[in-house]
């Protein structure tokens, strides 16, 4: 495929790809598929009636990888894009998709993404979503990723949803409905910098019997940046749910955490815990006494953290 470098760097960053991927993938860049391949046993299609995907997961389907990523590297675009995964009947896949923004114009660029997976009766999904910015232009980078899960009844979702630099504006949305034996496991990872904006999320919804939800945010704030995590958990059955919140603030950022557990049911286990606090100061003086500049430290510790 003819990507430019810009563009073969955001493929690189958000999907880990270096060259076209075996398995089932489709690549777009700036509003449009520039490769697509489907194999036996899952199928892509174009949507008819908006910009988007139809991915289809045969029933059974073992040890598959699907790759959808998106790279926008033109100033002023701006794109909505609605796919929906279809995941059979004791199906188990990993699914890469992502978003990178190369803007080096004087007007925003901006994707949205709409990812909705129906996630059928045994069936294992593993979702590994990566958001990045760069380019020097005045126009911003906006990254609004929506993902919503409705899962039936035995089903396991793990999400890794990681926003790793550049992003100047987001609004993040994770929406899960989870039917009895149904767990989701979900693990953010967002950095910030500048004057950047983050807004994060989560509404998970415990309906079945048995249902189990796990959440977990992990997030450094600097400079001058804001972000904000909303978390809630609804439990409506015999379920148990968990929600975490770390973050490191580092100069003049905030951060704002605003948990909510809703017990609906005598027989829902609802935990939340949150820190947000600033680097320890016992942690910088440990590394550079091993040689490491106050920088080179601070840089140890928040990839440590975010791991």
């Amino acid at each position: 495929m003819n990507w430019s470098e810009e563009e073969k760097q955001i493929f690189c960053e958000v999907a880990d790809v270096f060259e076209v991927p075996e398995g089932a993938y489709n690549f777009r860049v700036n509003g449009k598929s520039v490769g697509r391949k489907s194999t036996d046993n899952i199928n892509i299609e174009s949507k008819t009636d908006v910009s988007g995907l139809d991915i289809y997961i045969k029933p059974g389907t073992k040890n598959e990888t699907v790759h959808i990523p998106v790279a926008i590297s033109v100033t002023g675009l701006s794109e909505a894009v609605h796919n929906d995964f279809h995941i059979g009947k004791n199906a188990d896949v990993t699914i890469i998709a992502g978003c990178g923004i190369y803007n080096c114009g004087p007007t925003d660029s901006v994707h949205n993404g709409i990812h909705r997976f129906f996630v059928e009766k045994g069936a294992k999904v593993r979702y590994i979503e990566r958001h990045y910015g760069f380019g020097s232009g005045r126009g911003g980078k906006i990254l609004n990723p929506t993902t919503e899960l409705f899962m039936k009844e035995n089903s396991e979702a793990y999400l890794e949803l990681e926003q790793i630099k550049g992003v100047d504006s987001t609004i993040r949305r994770t929406f899960a409905d989870l039917n009895d034996n149904a767990k989701i496991f979900a693990k953010e990872r967002l950095m910030t910098h500048g004057r950047q904006r983050a807004e994060s999320i989560f509404s998970i919804s415990l309906d079945g019997s048995d249902s189990v939800a796990d959440i977990v945010s992990r997030a450094i704030a600097q400079d001058f940046s804001m972000q904000t995590l909303k978390m809630n958990i609804d439990g409506k059955n015999k379920c148990r749910g968990h929600s975490e919140c770390d973050a490191i603030l580092m100069d003049n950022a905030r951060v704002i955490a605003i948990p909510a557990l809703n017990a609906l049911n005598t027989s829902a286990e609802l935990i939340h815990e949150a820190a947000i606090g600033k680097i320890a100061g016992e942690q910088l003086i440990k590394l550079m006494t091993l040689g490491l500049t106050k920088k080179e430290a601070e840089s140890q510790i928040i990839n440590g953290f975010l791991k």
